[in-house]
């Protein structure tokens, strides 16, 4: 078998698996390296005026919640949306149960959904507006088509809850020039009064959320207190057929016994189908640590408690298409006249790693890099120390390649000595097939002899080839899970480095660079090898097309540092008598 010629092939079925892949999460399928949530494509119920009525706070009986809900439609009129605005945040917080309603990031834009794969093209030269694109991102929501809230209460409808009234005390609603500023909730209901604490910090997308249970009543109470997070289970709009997966949603809790665990909508409509009102089975249930969260593409949305003790994890259907992720805390015994307080951090922002790990354990695990999470990892640790120097990633790319080639031109160099000694045997190994062409045993036990007598590695020529294959790989996940590239542009006519390149000028480059790439190494013996190794570039060039724009820049700057390299091994590492 020739091998090279099955190496090629590997790496050609890699790439149209990557584009397939992209294909089938475009269009709302399962992912074969990713495991996204499935979604149902039901449109879900626009949320009430009285804070998405029918979502139970967890562990309050059915019957007790509808006269709560009625309650609050009663009082509804009372209410008001409060909006706290930071540097980086502007949230809007409904009174009627101090519920987030609305988040929205102002550092970061979203991206229309592209009507066609060209449409980078047509923006570049003027003929499709650009004004979708200067909308911020908003993570919750309570509009007519998302349903994304984040919710606080005592888990018990005759005590304060997400469905009960709250009095917003007075105090300043932006930052003004000040670190921080807060907001401070209060509702009392059966003698217990809750009182909400929320810190907004300037440049930070974590939110301070402080309970205080106050027991003013005559005898102890042994209250719960729950944080949820609600979402719906609708496919999101968006996403590119080939520039990476489509946006998604599914729930997570982390545990230190049971680690990360991700989860999907589809399998809590199903627990609740077999068994109505009971919670998820497939994850953990209790723990005295631990954090629940709703992820998405460079975004996420968690409830981390700060005290360690005992807590219960929950995954339920809400209603039609909404669904919920709870954690449950235990607040102990608190005597009459006695409170007791409780702190959390409620963090919606981006996937960024840094912020990620100083927040929870394991929080960064909400960045999925994949099936070569490994190799990921670290290549993504080495281009942030770069990046740290020099401050733009399209020039991180930039050095990371010639970092990476420099490190790998003693194997690259070794095995371009390889193809060069293959090809003058050639004439040998053609004798040999000739002679025992009609033994296949005997022809390999004497090319094996042959190899050994040369001195030659079968597998050197494909050493060039294959050492790149997992760093390229790698970098493709990066690109896809890091929201620091999000929209990172390198120079000119590259604004974005994880979406096309949108004059397509990169994939040009590789094309030729390929071409010139190939003319230098040594022409394969095989005649048919000879002439894949011609149409590769022209392949390749149309499949980056529609691949991010950072990694056709890393594979461009790669050809031209390997038309360099070939030229040095030419000329001054393979000795006379085997070149051609």
């Amino acid at each position: 078998m020739d091998i090279k010629r099955t190496v090629l092939w590997v790496i050609f079925s890699m790439s149209l698996l990557l584009l397939w892949d992209n294909w089938m999460r475009h269009n709302g399928k399962s992912s074969m390296f990713f495991p996204a949530a499935s979604t149902q494509q039901a449109k879900p119920a626009a949320a009430s005026a009285t804070g998405a009525a029918g979502i139970a706070a967890p562990a309050v009986n059915s019957d007790s919640v509808a006269a709560s809900s009625a309650n609050a439609t009663a009082v509804a009129a009372k209410t008001e949306l409060i909006t706290i605005t930071t540097d980086v945040i502007k949230v809007d917080i409904d009174t009627l149960g101090g519920e987030v309603r609305r988040l929205e990031l102002l550092k970061y834009k979203d991206h229309p959904a592209p009507e066609h794969f060209y449409l980078p093209f047509l923006e570049a030269v003027g003929l499709k507006e650009k004004a979708k694109t200067e909308r911020n991102v908003v993570l919750f929501d309570a509009g007519e088509t998302r349903t994304y809230l984040a919710q606080t209460g005592l888990a018990n409808a005759a005590l304060p809850n997400h469905k009960s009234v709250f009095t917003a005390l007075p105090g300043k609603r932006s930052l003004d020039g000040a670190d921080s500023v807060q907001l401070v909730l209060e509702s009392q209901q059966g003698g217990v009064k809750l009182t909400k604490t929320l810190t907004f910090k300037k440049g930070d997308y974590a939110i301070g959320v402080k309970h205080t249970v106050t027991n003013n009543t005559a005898a102890p109470i042994t209250p719960a207190l729950y944080l949820q997070l609600i979402h719906d289970g609708t496919k999101p709009a968006g996403g590119s057929m080939f520039t990476g997966p489509s946006e998604f949603y599914a729930p997570a809790i982390y545990t230190e016994a049971e680690k990360f665990q991700k989860l999907d909508f589809e399998k809590i409509h199903k627990a609740e189908q077999e068994q109505p009102g009971s919670s998820n089975n497939s994850h953990v249930k209790s723990a005295d640590n631990g954090w629940v969260a709703v992820i998405q593409h460079f975004f996420v949305s968690a409830f981390v408690p700060q005290d360690k003790g005992a807590r219960e994890f929950r995954t339920e259907k809400v209603r039609d298409n909404v669904y919920s992720i709870s954690t449950i805390l235990q607040l102990g015994t608190i005597a009459p006249g006695a409170a007791k307080d409780s702190d959390a951090v409620l963090y919606s922002g981006p996937q960024s790693t840094a912020t990620l790990e100083k927040i929870a354990p394991g929080l960064e695990l909400v960045k999925d890099y994949g099936i070569l999470a490994l190799i990921a990892k670290p290549l993504f640790w080495l281009m942030e120390l770069i990046h740290g120097l020099i401050g733009n990633w399209g020039w991180t790319i930039v050095v990371f390649t010639i970092s990476i080639k420099l490190a790998l031109f003693p194997l690259s160099a070794a095995g371009y000595r390889s193809m060069a000694k293959m090809k003058v045997v050639t004439p040998k190994m053609q004798a040999v097939r000739e002679r025992y062409k009609n033994d296949p045993q005997k022809m390999n036990q004497a090319m094996m002899e042959l190899y050994k007598t040369e001195k030659i590695n079968p597998l050197g020529g494909c050493f060039p080839i294959l050492i790149q294959m997992p760093v390229f790989l790698a970098l493709y996940w990066v690109l896809q899970a890091s929201v620091e590239m999000r929209g990172a542009p390198w120079t000119g006519w590259i604004t974005d480095l994880t979406s096309p390149d949108p004059l397509f000028i990169l994939p040009l480059i590789y094309a030729i660079s390929m071409f010139i790439t190939t003319k230098l190494n040594p022409a394969p013996a095989d005649p048919v090898q000879a002439k894949m190794m011609m149409f590769m570039p022209l392949i390749f060039s149309v499949m980056f097309f529609f691949f991010p724009s950072g990694l056709v820049l890393y594979w461009v700057v790669n050809n031209i540092l390997s038309i360099g390299q070939q030229w040095v091994i030419n000329n001054k590492l393979i000795p006379p008598e085997h070149k051609a």
